[in-house]
């Protein structure tokens, strides 16, 4: 069963909108969010713990911006055949990939590659079709409008 926000009490949904938007850069950042909602530095570590073993919560850490560290992202897609659909669990572990979807279109299996520079990109894709005996097509963006989404709780 899926755990709805009605499921934690006060300071746990305090932590959880707070971790969105502001994790300390301390040398005990559990600490100072544990002060800032009201409980103590262990419940803190022994709620979070289950939710990040359970997927619930993804990431904990830095997000750089990759387009502040001048780097290239692109949307990509590919069709992947009924019987390659595993090929898209092993691109999507490619460390250049940040977001892998498979989806109900002709090109099934869409993802966001991020690479040091633009010129980058043919050639990774060509390594990619190379690799795979598959057309790999990009998309790129030509306007950025929103990168980070926050789920209040």
């Amino acid at each position: 069963m899926k755990p709805k926000k009605e499921d934690f009490e006060k300071p746990y949904r305090d932590l959880l909108n707070l971790i969105q938007e502001e994790f300390p850069l301390h040398p005990q950042p559990f600490k100072v969010l544990a002060e800032k909602v009201g409980l103590t530095e262990e419940e803190v570590l022994s709620f979070l713990k289950p939710l990040k073993e359970k997927g619930i919560l993804r990431h904990l850490g830095a997000s750089p911006d990759s387009h502040k560290l001048d780097h290239f992202t692109c949307l990509c897609a590919v069709e992947l055949p009924e019987d390659k659909l595993n090929l898209a669990y092993e691109i999507a572990e490619l460390p250049e990939v940040t977001h892998a979807y498979l989806r109900d279109h002709k090109l099934n299996f869409w993802f966001t590659l991020v690479l040091p520079k633009k010129n980058d990109l043919t050639p990774y894709l060509e390594k990619l079709s190379q690799t795979y005996g598959l057309k790999f097509y990009a998309f790129p963006a030509k306007k950025k409008f929103k990168v980070r989404a926050v789920f209040s709780l």
